[in-house]
């Protein structure tokens, strides 16, 4: 959350989904203006908890396409231009989901 807050994201939220998904433990959804910005927040997410001895098992999706995902097994990041969260609607499909914190 710190990092996407430092690189300037928008919209940044954390769920807990333990009791509604059987995949992740947390999401953590945050938006960036532009493709640029959302290739260098997810490199820097990999960059400093590579640091921490904490690997991605995944990362699909690309700048250009408007959403990257970075798969952490139990946390889930996703990172979204305005557009496509919009069109995707996450925060709404996981509304089940307990917030922990978000920051707009």
């Amino acid at each position: 959350m710190e990092i996407a807050s430092d690189k300037q994201a928008i919209d940044i939220s954390l769920l807990d989904v333990k009791e509604i998904c059987g995949f992740a433990d947390y999401f953590v959804l945050c938006s960036c203006d532009s493709e640029r910005q959302i290739d260098a927040l997810a490199g820097e997410i990999i960059s400093l908890l590579k640091k921490e001895n904490v690997y991605p098992l995944h990362r699909e999706g690309t700048p250009e396409s408007g959403w990257v995902l970075v798969d952490y097994n139990d946390v889930i990041v996703h990172i979204l231009s305005p557009q496509e969260r919009e069109y995707y609607r996450l925060d709404e499909l996981w509304k089940q989901a307990n917030p922990i914190i978000r920051i707009q």
